[in-house]
């Protein structure tokens, strides 16, 4: 008679369930927090507000102090189109598109120098999603900054010049658009800064081709040929430019319309998406 023996395992295993993956809100707020711990974001968006309402006032005030001593003629020229002028300024424009460009680049290079992007890769999966998060917070404080300062600006730099000074109003024409296309250069430099950064991964060969980029060869590039005119139309700050003056006031025989130097905004926004979300995933593994 033989005897079967049957054997039971002494304990059994039992599997953890999966962690449900990370919602994008989630995504969001994380990159949220990791942009706000950087010491430096706070300090710089501070500094960098107060820098350039500071510059657009000062132009105010320097307008109202010379204008006694104007013509006729330019003070009437500067009623019409000056005041709207000063109410946000070119060197404050490139500043703008400078700063922000630094806040986007610091929010991707923070993580890929200390190696803390490959960790948020490890506990969140979809890379694709963790860069559109980044991509929507960087967008959405440096629109919050630009909004803040470019409606201080105005609104302080045309009480500044009210009366006969002739500030004037938000009714004004082409105020609106003047307002819109300032503050809109914030989030467009910051993506800049941030696909700059994703492609190039070092921190001072990206603030350097971002300075050449967005200063320099707006600075260099001259308009009076049909190509230098192709090129300069191109670059964000131009199409601000153009989209604050109308097609006489430009001074340039190729001027841009205005569907194009809305357009300009467009392309560098979603070239600058396309370079962050396309690069990040495929090289930080």
């Amino acid at each position: 008679m033989s005897t079967r023996t049957e054997t039971h395992p002494a304990t059994s295993t039992r599997q953890a369930p999966d962690s449900p993956p990370a919602r994008f809100t989630d995504l969001l707020a994380a990159e949220w927090i990791k942009l706000w711990s950087l010491r430096s974001i706070p300090w710089f968006l501070l500094i960098s507000a107060v820098a350039i309402i500071g510059l657009n006032a000062n132009g105010a005030r320097t307008s109202r102090s010379e204008w006694e001593s104007w013509t006729v003629d330019q003070q009437a020229y500067y009623a019409r189109v000056g005041a709207l002028h000063d109410a946000f300024t070119r060197p404050c424009a490139s500043l703008v598109l400078l700063a922000m460009g630094a806040v986007g680049a610091i929010a991707i290079l923070s993580e890929q120098t200390t190696g803390l992007l490959r960790t948020t890769f490890a506990a969140a999966p979809a890379r694709r999603e963790v860069i559109a998060a980044k991509v929507l917070t960087v967008t959405g404080v440096a629109a919050g900054f630009g909004v803040f300062v470019v409606t201080v600006s105005f609104w302080l730099d045309e009480a500044i010049l009210a009366g006969k000074y002739g500030g004037v109003s938000i009714g004004h024409p082409g105020a609106l658009r003047l307002v819109t296309a300032s503050a809109l250069l914030a989030p467009i430099g910051a993506l800049v800064g941030l696909g700059l950064g994703a492609v190039i991964r070092h921190s001072v060969t990206t603030m350097v081709t971002q300075f050449v980029l967005l200063f320099i060869i707006p600075s260099f590039v001259h308009d009076n040929t049909h190509w230098g005119a192709v090129i300069d139309n191109a670059l964000p700050f131009n199409a601000w430019a153009r989209l604050l003056l109308s097609a006489k006031e430009t001074g340039t025989p190729y001027p841009s319309t205005l569907g194009g130097a809305w357009t300009v905004y467009a392309v560098w926004t979603a070239l600058a998406v396309v370079l962050a979300i396309a690069t990040v995933p495929k090289r930080d593994q």
